[in-house]
């Protein structure tokens, strides 16, 4: 007679939504549940693991996370089809072409190149972190094959690796690519969070400018004198505007009366529409700024010219109302404007800089004058004062020391120094000042 205490345990009953646990036949343990789904939906999930615990570890902590609200990632397909996605569907009606234009070039050159094959939903930080810290140490001739498409190989074709490796700031912008794509897919509910976003690659160094100083602003006014586009250099160089928003000014936005000028747009050439008028980069630079009475002077002496240029084309000038045309009226392409201030600069006798450190030098000079940040900010039209603040934190620094000094000089006692000997001789001692 069987007595209770010889019969078989009894199996456990799990309650009701912990799901189910079991050992395959393959000797692996499978665990089945239902979790929450994208669309406030509920989907059945299943996990395996070596051990009975490590399968129901799996799965108490997906339906954790689903009691939590959070959905559990509907992400089946790669990388690259889910970045081919965002292209093509989402970040082309949020961004400008040409932003738009510089994400594809790094999304096919980097980015699906390097993690392009991983399941989205699988992928890492630990992924990602490997990648960047390879592709930081490799060399793009090499893993793009540049210099095989070259017509004399100068570098891995020629034996002879040339080492020509990403810069710090080119690495951040592919992060910040793939940090904004990511952002997308969690807001999709594609997956539950940004692993990117885990990734620090330190912050690179900005990008040096060589601003004019005041002599050599003087100089390059004075050689740009003759120049058709006098009146552009000096606006540039007097009001710090972009180089777009100069050549998208129209007469209309002028008013030479109350000395003001509202910038509401920049001209930028595009892939698929050519030059073309676009809004101004962001909100805050849209904006009304005042004119300098040189400006506008050389305004009045600019239109005059322009009104013997159409007179001279006749029928073939074309009536944009810009204030800076071609002779024939046409918008000004930002490629030719480059060419024409290398030769002006040239001729000046000045050293090569970019036609945006015009722009360096107009905040580098304002603040040598003692001009408040926040109206320099207002001028240049950053969305932020802490922009202006970064970019220029080398003039402040300067700023500082003559603070200091000043405060030196007014907290310094001549009765300290009165019974020295040489106190005559020697003036206070001052820290060097920083340029």
């Amino acid at each position: 007679m069987t007595t209770p205490r010889d019969a078989a345990p009894s199996r456990r009953v799990r309650a009701n939504g912990d799901g189910t646990v079991y050992q395959r036949k393959d000797g692996r343990w499978e665990a089945a549940g239902y979790v929450l789904a994208p669309g406030n939906t509920r989907k059945r999930v299943r996990v395996y693991g070596t051990t009975r615990a490590e399968a129901l570890a799996k799965l108490t902590e997906k339906i954790s996370a689903s009691n939590r609200g959070v959905p559990v990632p509907s992400a089946q397909g790669s990388v690259s089809a889910y970045l081919t996605y965002w292209l093509e569907a989402v970040a082309v009606h949020q961004l400008r072409e040409n932003t738009h234009t510089r994400y594809t070039t790094c999304v096919h050159q980097h980015l699906i190149p390097g993690l392009g094959k991983k399941k989205l939903a699988k992928l890492t930080a630990k992924d990602i972190r490997t990648w960047l810290n390879q592709l930081r140490t490799t060399c793009q001739c090499c893993a793009r094959s540049i210099d095989a498409r070259r017509d004399q190989p100068r570098c891995c074709a020629a034996g002879a690796c040339c080492s020509k490796r990403l810069s710090p700031l080119t690495l951040a912008y592919i992060h910040s690519v793939l940090k904004s794509a990511l952002e997308h897919a969690v807001r999709e509910e594609e997956i539950t969070r940004n692993v990117a976003r885990n990734v620090r690659i330190g912050t690179p160094r900005p990008r040096r400018f060589e601003p004019l100083t005041a002599d050599e602003a003087r100089q390059f006014l004075a050689a740009a004198r003759d120049d058709r586009l006098f009146a552009l250099y000096e606006l540039a160089l007097r009001t710090g505007l972009r180089k777009g928003e100069l050549l998208g000014l129209q007469w209309g936005d002028l008013d030479l009366s109350a000395g003001t000028a509202n910038i509401r747009r920049t001209l930028q050439r595009t892939q698929t529409g050519g030059l073309t008028a676009l809004p101004t980069k962001t909100r805050a630079s849209e904006r009304r700024i005042a004119l300098p009475g040189e400006c506008i002077r050389t305004f009045k002496e600019h239109r005059e010219v322009q009104e013997g240029e159409r007179e001279a084309a006749a029928e073939d000038w074309k009536d944009n109302g810009l204030v800076f045309s071609t002779p024939a009226g046409g918008p000004i392409d930002p490629a030719n404007l480059n060419r024409s201030f290398r030769t002006l600069l040239d001729r000046a006798g000045l050293r090569r800089i970019r036609f945006h450190d015009l722009r360096h030098s107009t905040a580098t000079l304002l603040l040598d004058q003692g001009v408040e940040l926040v109206v320099i900010k207002e001028l240049l039209g950053h969305a932020h004062i802490g922009v202006t603040a970064t970019v220029y934190a080398h003039v402040r620094l300067r700023l500082q020391r003559d603070a200091v000094d000043l405060l030196g000089r007014t907290l310094y006692d001549p009765a300290e120094t009165a019974n020295q000997p040489d106190a005559s001789d020697n003036p206070p001692h001052r820290a060097p000042r920083v340029h």
